[in-house]
């Protein structure tokens, strides 16, 4: 490993399927912290907030750590975060599930809530719908990502301003149900998907956010 890896820690927060991550953060050319610490999540060059689960679930663990925070406290700084499946519902306004309604993060408005398709979860590869002048998808715009999700952000409600740089935004289509597949926003990225579970086109993605930071 060179000096000049950036450092990025890997949220560890009681969500599970960390060790994936963290490897595949590790082959995208990091070097990776798994860690809950406050400071030490941030100081890193970039954050990754992983999520598997519940969206409540997801966030009783984040504010356990003052999670929530630390998300906000690096986007206020311009410092890099990228959400992985729950992990980037949790950075919308608040999520419905079984009927229960939990807050987020709120740095998107909006609500993630269940898919309306016939069959659900949404399990496997799928296309998405790259914008253009994508950084995250840099060469594997017309790639097939993995999914495993019963829940999703349906609607793009962030309302941008002409001084800041308009969020690309990539949609994906389930069951005839159209919902965002990633974002990129400032220093706030994310993906539905798994990267670290998508081969060579996940890597790649990985690769793009990691030479970003």
């Amino acid at each position: 490993m060179s000096t000049h890896d950036p450092v990025v820690v890997v949220l560890d927060y009681g969500s599970g399927n960390l060790r994936s991550v963290v490897r595949a953060a590790e082959r995208a050319g990091a070097s990776v912290v798994l860690s809950g610490d406050f400071q030490t999540a941030l100081d890193a060059d970039g954050l990754i907030v992983p999520g598997v689960g519940a969206y409540a679930a997801c966030m009783e663990g984040l504010r356990a750590i003052k999670g929530e925070r630390i998300i906000g406290r690096r986007l206020a700084g311009g410092r890099p975060v990228l959400g992985i499946c729950v992990g980037m519902q949790i950075l919308f306004e608040r999520g419905v599930e079984h009927g229960v309604e939990t807050e987020g993060c709120d740095e998107w408005p909006g609500t993630v809530s269940r898919l309306e398709a016939a069959v659900v979860p949404h399990m496997g590869w799928n296309t998405v719908e790259v914008p253009e002048g994508s950084s995250l998808f840099a060469g594997v715009e017309d790639e097939r990502f993995y999914f495993v999700h019963s829940y999703a952000a349906r609607t793009w409600d962030l309302v941008t301003n002409n001084r800041t740089t308009p969020p690309l935004v990539t949609w994906a289509e389930h069951g005839g149900d159209r919902f965002v597949a990633a974002v990129e926003n400032g220093p706030l990225w994310a993906t539905q998907f798994h990267p670290e579970k998508s081969g060579d086109a996940g890597a790649r993605l990985l690769r793009n956010w990691v030479a970003s930071l």
